[in-house]
């Protein structure tokens, strides 16, 4: 689980891009180039990965065709990518953007790359992906101070000498480290302390667990396309407790006939898994032979707040069904939403809005409409309907909207979007539920083990949240997502 090099890049659509960070690991190199054999590619200078990585994007050059890059049958599903440099295809890059910047690394391959390995028997990704998000946890709240982010990225080498010694990551969350030397050079009085616990903790026992859910959905009210949605779970654990290394056990367990984790990614720091909870991939269809729980983590926690393990689910449907219609007559457009939460979801939000963004024309003039629940915004820059359905939907479970909507000229200030063109519109769903997952998944109180002296105090909580809910007009042509074909 070791990384051949990482880099933190920049963006700028006027400029091109700049290196901001790099580091790389000579040793790691060595065993690459001795697993790889024949087939290793070196890692090229910066300036030339930083060329044809933003090439690889689609960040420079995106409006010609090229084949090796752009042909429908190397459609990419992940973060991982192919990128071409003079020595030959440098793979896996793992690299992904937030903000402007690029975060990229390239995980060390312990076997010959021709064939190419599956990636789930690459060991380094789920390392390296856990390192670079906690690299962008350490920088994106400096993002709109330059000065703060160039100190920050000034320490990145320090840090990174504790979190990744010799291109092996140990400590994944940067924002914890020191950026001084001063611990560098302490050893752990106990031997049996892990480089991840950085300090001990003095004072009663506590341990936090939440369970946060992510669905990410994509209707369209369409018989020949098919609506798609998955659910993204991870389990972030706070775990306060004295000992230089703690034994904790913690078990996430489902509701009955609920979908199984399938997935799952764990933290370094588990120190043992049963491995039919591993072999669940949702590229797979579900059967009675599937993993479904209870799954349990025994692990020594970091001294931070970590995240224990990641999953997703197939879960039979979404929690709110969605119609949305849009056509013009005349100078108008007439748009109609209907929204429904399904039976059972836990109708208590924290949260619940539609909004409804018209890109590509001018502000909005006039608008008339009718809600029977909720009701309706039009924003500053009067380009986006926001719908605020509130904390509960009402007894029937459903709520609608009906209105037409006429524009004035369009300028430069308002939006533009090169998919929304003509009626192609969407409504896009934000809320949360707390004390709610979609699963069904679940900490069992009496089923966590702490070996420690005393009895700790155990606090769990859950929460579903909408990310990239998207219901497309149904009266118009929208981006469709297609699952991997399988053999």
């Amino acid at each position: 689980m070791s990384l051949r090099a990482l880099w933190l890049l920049r963006h700028d659509p006027g400029s091109g891009g700049a290196v901001l960070f790099s580091r790389r690991y000579p040793t790691v190199e060595l065993r690459a180039e001795a697993f790889n054999g024949s087939t290793h590619v070196p890692v090229p200078p910066d300036s030339a990965f930083l060329k044809a990585l933003l090439f690889e994007l689609r960040l420079v050059d995106d409006h010609v065709f090229v084949e090796h890059r752009d042909t429908c049958t190397r459609i990419n599903h992940s973060s991982v990518y192919s990128v071409r440099t003079e020595g030959g295809d440098l793979w896996p890059v793992l690299a992904f953007q937030k903000s402007g910047l690029i975060y990229a690394c390239l995980p060390l391959v312990e076997e010959t790359l021709e064939p190419r390995p599956p990636l789930l028997t690459v060991a380094g990704l789920s390392q390296g992906l856990a390192l670079l998000l906690g690299i962008m946890d350490y920088i994106s709240p400096s993002r709109k101070n330059e000065a703060e982010m160039s100190a920050k990225i000034g320490q990145l080498r320090t840090l990174l000498i504790q979190a990744c010694p010799l291109g092996t990551p140990l400590n994944t969350n940067i924002r914890s480290l020191n950026s001084s030397f001063d611990d560098i050079q302490e050893m752990p009085t106990d031997e049996n302390q892990p480089a991840w616990r950085s300090n001990t903790y003095k004072g009663k026992p506590q341990v936090n667990v939440c369970i946060t859910e992510k669905v990410k959905c994509m209707l369209y009210d369409k018989r020949d396309v098919v609506d798609t949605w998955q659910v993204y779970g991870a389990v972030n654990c706070k775990c306060d407790i004295e000992g230089s290394a703690p034994n904790v056990t913690l078990t996430l367990n489902l509701p009955t006939n609920g979908p199984p984790l399938q997935d799952i990614v764990v933290h370094h720091c588990v120190t043992s898994v049963d491995p039919a909870m591993l072999m669940s991939s949702s590229a797979e269809p579900l059967d009675d032979s599937v993993y479904n729980g209870p799954y349990k983590f025994p692990f020594v926690p970091p001294s931070d707040s970590f995240n224990l393990c990641y999953y997703t689910s197939q879960v039979p449907v979404p929690p709110i069904l969605g119609c949305y219609q849009l056509v013009e007559e005349g100078s108008q457009l007439k748009i109609t939403v209907n929204l429904k939460l399904h039976e059972s979801i836990r109708n208590s939000f924290e949260y619940c809005e539609a909004r409804m963004p018209f890109f590509n024309r001018g502000p909005i003039a006039q608008f008339q409409y009718k809600v029977s629940y909720g009701q309706l915004d039009l924003s500053r820059e009067k380009s986006l309907l926001v719908w605020v359905i509130g904390q509960k939907f009402p007894k029937s479970l459903e709520v609608s909207l009906t209105g037409t909507v006429s524009f004035g000229g369009a300028g430069k200030e308002h939006p533009t979007d090169y998919v929304c063109t003509g009626n192609t519109a969407y409504v896009k769903l934000y809320f949360r539920i707390p004390d709610f997952t979609l699963t069904g998944c679940y900490v069992d109180q009496h089923s966590v083990q702490i070996f420690v002296p005393g009895k700790p105090k155990f606090t769990a909580s859950r929460e579903l949240i909408s990310s990239e809910y998207y219901i497309w007009n149904s009266k118009a042509p929208a981006p469709t997502v297609y699952k991997t074909l399988l053999d």
